[in-house]
């Protein structure tokens, strides 16, 4: 039940934004707007040219399998439209159940720069966490009724090893365990779910907003892509 559908519904309603223009807009000498990655006020991540003419966010949710779908076929077709300096993209993670609080606070832990690698390489590990998440005992489950939010985070953290698997990602053992032991980190993925349900009526993930307006029906890379490129990336 903590893994039911991910899919966005069809309530979401605009259109992309058309851009002024499609013409390429270079870094910095000797780097990629792709490796330009900062935290937005919105508490997500953006890669990118922050003045790009055509704002992409995706809200998702790292138990989510549809986003992991995504995130594995558009991960060098978006990189190379962000490159161009046209488009930035912004992940937003959103909470849809208890497993993406220890997930989400994971790979935020090491802050910016390494954020959409690690990412990246969750949604690509995702089988493991959900065998992971089957190993659990009704002993576990249990136990989880009688302890605060973050301690059921902490100790899923554990249980799935997702403090192991950012430690092999470079961010230190300590830091980790501090994340883990953060409330405000939790306060805010749960704040930013919530704005998103407000603002963007999101009830699912992957949901898509450029420039302001949420897309409908482009919950996947061969759907959004052209949507990009018509929009000016």
């Amino acid at each position: 039940a903590l893994l039911a559908g991910c899919s966005k519904g069809d309530e979401a309603t605009g259109n992309a934004t058309a851009a002024s223009s499609g013409n390429a807009v270079a870094a910095a000498a000797g780097s990629e707007w792709a490796a330009t990655v900062v935290k937005t006020p919105e508490g997500g991540f953006m890669m990118g040219n922050p003045n790009a003419a055509v704002k992409l966010i995706e809200y998702g949710a790292l138990s989510c399998s549809h986003c992991a779908e995504f995130s594995e076929s558009s991960k060098d077709g978006l990189k190379a439209l962000v490159n161009k300096g046209n488009v930035s993209y912004e992940f937003r993670n959103f909470l849809l159940n208890a497993i993406d609080v220890p997930l989400a606070v994971a790979v935020r832990c090491g802050g910016a720069q390494p954020y959409f690698q690690i990412t990246e390489q969750l949604f690509a590990n995702q089988a493991m966490v959900f065998e992971k998440l089957n190993t659990l005992t009704p002993a576990d489950q249990a136990a989880f009724e009688k302890m605060t939010p973050l301690q059921v985070s902490s100790t899923l953290a554990g249980k799935l090893e997702m403090d192991k698997f950012v430690q092999q990602r470079g961010v230190p053992s300590e830091k980790v365990k501090a994340c883990l032991a953060d409330q405000s980190m939790i306060d805010e993925l749960g704040k930013m779910s919530e704005a998103g349900q407000k603002e963007f009526q999101i009830s699912g993930t992957p949901t898509f907003i450029i420039n302001g307006k949420t897309v409908p029906d482009a919950g996947t890379w061969d759907k959004l892509e052209p949507i990009l490129k018509a929009a000016g990336g």
